[in-house]
C-alpha cells in the first residue's frame, strides 16, 4: 500500500473510507457505508500493526464480507413503513372499512367524497348526498364504497 500511496501513507484507508462515505451519500440503498466501516477497520488496524499491504487487503476482503453480511442480516428483519403511520404513503389504503358521509351524490356509479379536506373518487351503487357509505375496496386512486 505505501507504494501505492506514497503521500498518504498510514492514512490511504481512511481515504478510502471517506471516499466509499461520500458514494453512499450520492447513490441509492445501503452498501458502501458496509465498506466504508471496513476500510476505517482496517485503516485503525494497520495504524496500530503496521501490517504489510498483502494482509491489508485480505484483512479488508475479510471485514467487507463480515460487516455486509452483518448489515443484511440488520436490514432484512426492519421494517421500513413507520409503525405509527403504516399507510403513509398508501393513504386510501386505511380507509378500507371506515364509514363516512356523502356530500355529493354518485351518478353512473362514479363520485366524489371529501375526507379530511381531500377530495377521492368513489365508484359504488348510484346513491344520494347525505347517505352513510363503508369504503370497502380501492381500485386506483378510486375508493369502493357500499352503502349501510
Amino acid at each position: 500500500m505505501d507504494q501505492i500511496f506514497p503521500v498518504l501513507g498510514q492514512w490511504a484507508w481512511f481515504v478510502v473510507a471517506a471516499i466509499l462515505l461520500i458514494l453512499e451519500l450520492i447513490s441509492p440503498g445501503v452498501f458502501f457505508m458496509w465498506l466504508a466501516i471496513a476500510a476505517a477497520v482496517t485503516g485503525v488496524a494497520d495504524y496500530m500493526l503496521d501490517l504489510p499491504w498483502q494482509a491489508e487487503f485480505l484483512l479488508l476482503a475479510v471485514l467487507s464480507a463480515a460487516v455486509v453480511y452483518s448489515g443484511r442480516r440488520f436490514y432484512k428483519g426492519a421494517s421500513m413503513e413507520p409503525a405509527d403511520n403504516p399507510y403513509l404513503n398508501r393513504r386510501q389504503m386505511g380507509y378500507i372499512g371506515r364509514t363516512f358521509t356523502l356530500k355529493e351524490p354518485i351518478l353512473d356509479g362514479r363520485g366524489k367524497l371529501t375526507i379530511e379536506d381531500t377530495v377521492w373518487e368513489v365508484e359504488g351503487p348510484d346513491l344520494v348526498s347525505g347517505t352513510r357509505v363503508r369504503v370497502t375496496a380501492v381500485s386506483g386512486m378510486s375508493l369502493i364504497v357500499e352503502q349501510l
